[in-house]
């Protein structure tokens, strides 16, 4: 079914995501956890579980990628929908694109600060004629107080 190419964060089962729990500055919390905003995940469940970087915890920016995906085809783009969350503040939230021939990660989507404080949601498509990975980059800035960016439900399409 689709419930396994979605990344819900309930469990820390998600096969798109291998390091998702080694990754320093990501943490699994849900919104009673006391760590600030958002004190729910996108559905409004407060003990629902998604992703969280947090000012408080020491690391002013945390990647999240993604495994190595086949390259796409016309009839198969890989879309992938994701719910976030930015802070007031001046967090930052981008996603990017590495190609298996490529040091370098390019940016293919970036939260510019309108509509914070909120759940937002996006869908990305990745059209790659080789193999690649998909980053998903979060800054804040450690020196403010509970500045916060969360990630909750992501989806991929079949095409990934």
């Amino acid at each position: 079914g689709s419930s396994q190419n979605n990344c819900d964060f309930e469990t820390n089962l998600c096969k798109f995501l291998p390091e998702f729990n080694l990754q320093p500055g990501w943490i699994r919390r849900n919104g009673q956890s006391g760590m600030g905003p958002p004190y729910s995940d996108h559905n409004g469940n407060e003990s629902a579980y998604f992703l969280l970087l947090s000012s408080e915890m020491q690391s002013s920016s945390a990647a999240l990628r993604t495994n190595i995906f086949l390259p796409t085809d016309e009839e198969h783009l890989c879309q992938i929908r994701f719910h976030y969350w930015v802070s007031q503040m001046n967090g930052t939230f981008m996603v990017g694109l590495q190609k298996h021939s490529e040091d370098t990660v390019t940016n293919i989507w970036q939260f510019s600060g309108e509509l914070q404080n909120q759940w937002n949601v996006n869908t990305i498509t990745i059209n790659s004629t080789e193999k690649y990975e998909v980053i998903f980059l979060g800054m804040v800035e450690t020196q403010r107080q509970g500045e916060s960016i969360a990630i909750d439900d992501i989806t991929f399409s079949e095409g990934c």
